[in-house]
């Protein structure tokens, strides 16, 4: 959830991700940060880090935003019920999960004794339905590539 918060302080955004201000803000601290237009190599250093977080940052911001995760509904529905749970990493309070579909999801806010409490279940897939597939902000971070 910090880095949730530290983006969304970078973007000055207080409520839902609208994409179309979130563009806007995007392209303008883009303008502003860009290293070509400092002179000095430290300030230059500085610009080059600064983009690096404004673009890591913009992309993060869309893949939770609600319009996107709105328009991903139907492959994240499916993949949750019908897929199974192959592999699963928490660290701090983020649990990634990894589907035989190829699909992984990030969830963002699960701590340690729920982590656990998963990690312990008898069904794993039964037990992140009912308790974190859906009640946590999740976003789609990779989809594997298949093996031909």
């Amino acid at each position: 959830m910090r880095r949730v918060k530290e983006y969304k302080k970078l973007f000055k955004v207080e409520k839902a991700i609208d994409l179309k201000e979130l563009k806007s803000t995007y392209r303008g601290l883009v303008k502003e940060w860009h290293p070509d237009k400092f002179q000095d190599p430290d300030k230059k250093a500085e610009a080059e880090e600064e983009t690096v977080k404004i673009i890591d940052g913009y992309h993060f911001l869309v893949s939770i935003a609600p319009s996107t995760k709105e328009k991903n509904f139907e492959e994240y529905t499916a993949t949750i019920t019908q897929s199974r749970v192959i592999d699963y990493r928490h660290k701090s309070m983020l649990l990634e999960v990894s589907f035989a579909d190829g699909n992984t999801y990030e969830y963002f806010g699960v701590n340690h004794k729920l982590f656990h409490k998963f990690h312990n279940a008898k069904a794993i897939n039964n037990f992140g339905k009912r308790h974190i597939f859906n009640s946590f902000l999740y976003r789609k971070a990779k989809r594997t590539v298949e093996m031909a």
